[in-house]
């Protein structure tokens, strides 16, 4: 079950996620931007499927564990969308992997075969123009490796789903110059993974935050 969280923990979240992604100290701590409620540009409609643990025989490795989402993108707005595929896996143990990097094309495959639906692509293969309406939606499926099965915690990051940015700016560490960041409008799914997966099934994590946040 989804935990419903109080309005003011979620700018502290927000913020705290724009410093992990920046990797810098703010000038004005509490003064990372969020997304307007309002869309002000493009956006797609996005549909997470549940995020799993699967082994896989790599040829000439073994097996080893991934995690994999499942997802759908529609596009409502009125005009021809572009869309591609950009996700990145965070761990409470602050590693930090993009989907696709370092999974063998045999994961991939045998991950579609395993799933069973012609009408879910690649993060490759489904990258293109979007047309508007349901029947006109893409299914992808994005894959990581599971390098630390011990973790507490893992936040799936979903970007160029919108065309929202805006510029924040930080000090640097070491020289206290200002830096320029362009963030955007970013989707975050949390989930919560208490002890060990090592021999944890295929069942869903339990997600228990979905939340736009600037990145």
């Amino acid at each position: 079950m989804q935990r419903s969280r109080t309005s003011w923990t979620r700018p502290i979240r927000a913020l705290a996620i724009a410093c992990v992604a920046l990797g810098a100290v703010m000038t004005a701590p509490g003064a990372a931007p969020e997304p307007s409620p309002i869309p002000t540009s493009w956006e797609f409609d996005f549909d997470a499927g549940p995020l799993r643990l699967a082994r896989v025989d790599v040829p000439g490795v073994g097996v080893r564990p991934f995690f994999y989402l499942t997802f759908t993108v529609t596009n409502f707005w009125g005009a021809d969308l572009l869309y591609a595929p950009d996700f990145y896996l965070k761990t409470d143990m602050g590693e930090i992997l993009r989907s696709g990097e370092n999974i063998p094309p045999a994961v991939t495959a045998e991950m579609l075969k395993r799933l069973g639906n012609p009408l879910i692509k690649d993060q490759i293969s489904i990258l293109g123009s979007v047309l508007e309406g349901v029947e006109n939606a893409r299914s992808g499926v994005v894959i990581w490796p599971a390098t630390d099965l011990d973790v507490d915690e893992i936040m799936v990051f979903a970007a160029n789903l919108s065309g929202e940015s805006t510029v924040f700016w930080t000090k640097d560490r070491q020289t206290g110059q200002r830096q320029r960041h362009v963030l955007r409008k970013t989707l975050m799914l949390r989930y919560e993974t208490p002890g060990d997966m090592t021999d944890r099934g295929g069942e869903p994590l339990e997600r228990v935050e979905t939340l736009w946040v600037m990145r």
